[in-house]
Parts: structure tokens; sequence; C-alpha cells
């Protein structure tokens, strides 16, 4: 079953695929997104790393949480489910 994961405190500069190609170290990734504002384009500074396996996503979260990525110390954790609107 696929896990989803919080990323947060990513630099500005980072991309969907750059945060893919940097998870992938764990396991296999279904999806990497980096939240942007929807006017200006730019990241928001947190994203989210979907996971084939829970296996792959808790290796993610002891290998990146707290770890610094291009001068920014991450936070990693499991998502939450979204509110509702």
């Amino acid at each position: 079953m696929a896990k989803k994961l919080y990323v947060g405190n990513l630099p500005y500069t980072i991309t969907d695929d750059i945060l893919g190609q940097k998870f992938s170290e764990a396991g296999e990734i279904v999806s990497a997104t980096v939240i942007t504002d929807r006017m200006s384009g730019r990241s928001k500074g947190f994203g989210f790393v979907e996971f084939a396996d829970d296996k792959s996503a808790l290796k993610a979260i002891d290998l990146f949480n707290g770890k610094e990525f291009d001068g920014r110390k991450i936070v990693v954790n499991e998502a939450r489910p979204p509110r509702p609107r």
C-alpha cells in the first residue's frame, strides 16, 4: 500500500524532479510534488512524496528527517489526510 510523506522546509529552488530523485534513494517513488503558489509559480517550501510501500516511506523518514538539503534542515513525516473544505 502506498504511503505519502510530508516534506517541509524545502529550498525554494527545488523542483518535483529533484525531490523525486533525492527521495528515490529510499525506495520506489509513486509521485513527488512540490507545492507552488498559484499566482507566482514559486515553491511554498514544502511538498509531498508518495512511496509504493510503507517500508520505503519509513526508510525515507529515517534517512532525511532533520538532514540538510541545499543548506536547509528539512522535516519529513507521515502526511496527514487533507481537511474537508
